[in-house]
């Protein structure tokens, strides 16, 4: 037993993850009723993400904001640019695939008990009043706009506090980060019972019927991980962005995709940061913000989801119309996190530019619902990888800048 826990340590994380992933997947097709326990080690790894990332980022956030000196470089500028050029990109990906490849839907009846947003306007005053909630009640609900608006603001007025009180923040962002290390240490049992859970449940017969529209939806998000997000991350760094693009999407993306919360996966996308040698300054606002702003995956789904019901429907849209929903796509997609439903939510608000009327909107909301085990994942697994890429792609640019030399360590 002694030699089988030396060697499982010497092991790489994404090769102990890989390793739960084939035992959840063996689990869930051979003896599903019998390891059925195995699904509590899923649901305690996501709930302690989520319970500890909002008391991570509050304090991270404050530290480096009390820490900052001036004339330190944070790249946050940059960052926000590549966010918002990624999410718009991606959009306009879903637009012109649904152009060459239309699909139609079999609507579906839309979930009960869901809300969509009336309009921009109702998304974009649900992020302002994000950003002014009570401190208190903005961690105990993970609303990380007001978590990274609070912890910005007492950083700022903490600059002048004593050196013992700036101490005392730095330990405590120091002892929460070691307890997320412990925390991810455990992810491979959690994937495993993420993984079994999402068989011996979902299945993928349901999802049959689906296919053209599924294929047109992950080939998009495909597209955007490994074209055009790498052109991106090229155009900053001026090298082979594949070493990079590849590290993020295993380290960050295979646990995103199962968790399928970006703020569960900050934690995850923090640890790969300090793993790449960047700055401290600039991740630990960077990742938080990127899990409410970088949305990627979810303008794809907007996009898609949209235009499969204006082909349905019969309706003719010209290329400028079409343009104009990835614009909103990017805009709905950045306050997904503020609304109940996420993304899918938000698809009622991208038909309206077309008359799509309410109650079949919310018909195509329920067709997302049914492939939302596969849609949400990779949706998930795109937004969380992106935003420790382009955090990456904007300090190794400063770093090309330097003459300094951007080593990515091995994927595997």
């Amino acid at each position: 037993m002694k030699n089988i826990l030396n060697t499982w340590s010497k092991l790489s994380l994404v090769k102990q993850i890989i390793i739960g992933l084939v035992i959840g997947i063996i689990l869930a097709t051979t003896i599903p009723n019998v390891a059925q326990p195995v699904t509590i080690l899923g649901s305690l790894f996501v709930g302690a993400l989520k319970g500890i990332a909002p008391i991570l980022v509050l304090f991270l956030v404050m530290s480096a904001i009390t820490q900052h000196k001036k004339g330190k470089q944070t790249n946050m500028k940059f960052i926000v640019v590549l966010y918002l050029m990624g999410t718009f990109l991606a959009g306009l990906t879903a637009v012109v695939a649904s152009f060459l490849f239309p699909v139609g839907l079999t609507l579906a009846n839309s979930p009960e008990g869901f809300v969509a947003p009336g309009g921009v306007s109702e998304v974009l005053k649900t992020l302002l009043l994000n950003i002014v909630d009570n401190p208190v009640n903005a961690i105990a609900n993970a609303n990380y706009i007001g978590i990274l608006a609070w912890a910005i603001l007492l950083g700022l007025a903490l600059r002048s506090a004593p050196d013992t009180t700036k101490t005392l923040i730095s330990n405590l962002s120091e002892a929460v980060s070691k307890i997320v290390k412990w925390v991810i240490k455990f992810a491979p049992l959690g994937i495993m019972g993420l993984v079994f859970e999402a068989i011996s449940t979902n299945g993928i017969e349901s999802l049959l019927s689906y296919g053209k529209l599924l294929v047109v939806l992950l080939g998009c998000m495909a597209f955007v991980a490994f074209v055009i997000n790498p052109i991106l991350v090229f155009l900053a760094i001026k090298q082979n962005p594949y070493p990079l693009v590849l590290k993020c999407i295993k380290e960050s993306g295979i646990t995103a995709f199962f968790t399928r919360s970006s703020a569960a996966n900050i934690p995850v996308n923090m640890k790969l940061c300090e793993n790449l040698g960047l700055n401290k300054d600039s991740y630990s606002i960077s990742i938080p913000l990127g899990a409410t702003i970088n949305m990627a995956g979810a303008a794809v789904t907007i996009s898609v989801l949209t235009l499969a019901a204006v082909h349905t429907l019969g309706i003719q849209v010209d290329f400028p119309t079409a343009l104009i929903l990835s614009v909103l796509a990017a805009v709905c997609a950045c306050g997904a996190s503020g609304v109940a439903g996420g993304s899918l939510l938000l698809i009622p608000l991208a038909c309206s530019l077309f008359g799509i009327p309410a109650e079949v909107a919310m018909q195509v909301v329920g067709v997302g619902f049914i492939i939302g085990v596969l849609q949400d994942s990779f949706e998930t697994a795109l937004n969380s990888s992106t935003d420790a890429l382009f955090t990456a792609a904007a300090e190794f640019k400063e770093w090309r800048k330097e003459g300094k030399k951007i080593e990515i360590s091995k994927v595997v």
